[in-house]
């Protein structure tokens, strides 16, 4: 995708969102996006693409740092559930509840017994918040051992980017086949009827971005929807299941 087809198509799907975000306000719906995936997948750029030109006081990110003393006392849900959307309110969360499953899981910042309370409970968790009428999608963004390597690289010598950079991020090669493992234990068992994984391939930043924001939107209603603006690659963005393994979807 070159870059002057890149900013047309994008334009173009950001005032599609605009005017989603206006049915959302008009109407007080609730709608809850969830963003994972392995360091420099591209979540933030993601993000930055579907906030651009919505408004900040009804649609906002969510990205929790290290839990606090208290946090790690309480019921493990409970820090996330103030920044849930009400009526009226997006919320992106760049990463969310599935740090236990992902990160903490891998980096031992939980034992054994609350990584499998968390996926006793996640279930239940989710099936309350699509209960309560919420619009909710969680997006794994893939990315291949190369590529990640490729990007983290990068991030040490641009000056901009320096706040990307830490101690986690150091030990992502490292640690990258104990990464898949809780990947994919993570997408096999809290992949949900009501509340599935879709798969994004992000390698390819501009192509990634464009078709996460087609599939959203085409699988949302909202007055004055242009659908032919919305069709999206399957190849890029789809469903998981388990054969995305055996076909080569997702990167090992």
């Amino acid at each position: 995708m070159n870059g002057k087809t890149y900013k047309k198509e994008l334009y173009e799907l950001q005032v599609e969102l605009v005017k989603f975000q206006k049915n959302v306000i008009d109407k007080g719906k609730k709608v809850c996006i969830v963003f994972e995936g392995r360091d420099a997948a591209g979540k933030d750029g993601i993000i930055k693409r579907f906030t651009e030109h919505l408004s900040p006081r009804d649609a906002r990110t969510v990205a929790l740092g290290k839990p606090s003393d208290r946090d790690r006392s309480a019921w493990y849900f409970q820090r996330y559930v103030p920044h849930l959307p009400v009526g009226g309110e997006i919320m992106f969360f760049n990463r969310s509840w599935y740090n236990r499953a992902g990160v903490e899981r891998v980096m031992g910042f939980c034992n054994d017994s609350e990584y499998r309370n968390f996926m006793e409970e996640v279930g239940s968790f989710e099936h309350l918040l699509t209960h309560s009428d919420m619009i909710f999608f969680k997006y794994y963004l893939d990315i291949s051992r190369q590529e990640q390597e490729k990007r983290l690289l990068a991030r040490k010598d641009d000056p901009l980017k320096q706040w990307k950079l830490s101690p986690i991020d150091a030990k992502a090669q490292k640690m990258w086949d104990a990464y898949s493992e809780a990947r994919d234990m993570m997408l096999d068992k809290t992949d949900f009827v009501y509340a599935p994984w879709r798969i994004v391939h992000s390698d390819n930043k501009k192509t990634a971005r464009i078709n996460i924001i087609k599939h959203f939107l085409s699988h949302v209603d909202y007055p004055g929807k242009i659908e032919e603006n919305l069709i999206y690659d399957p190849k890029v963005v789809f469903e998981f299941d388990l054969e995305c393994y055996e076909k080569g979807l997702i990167a090992k």
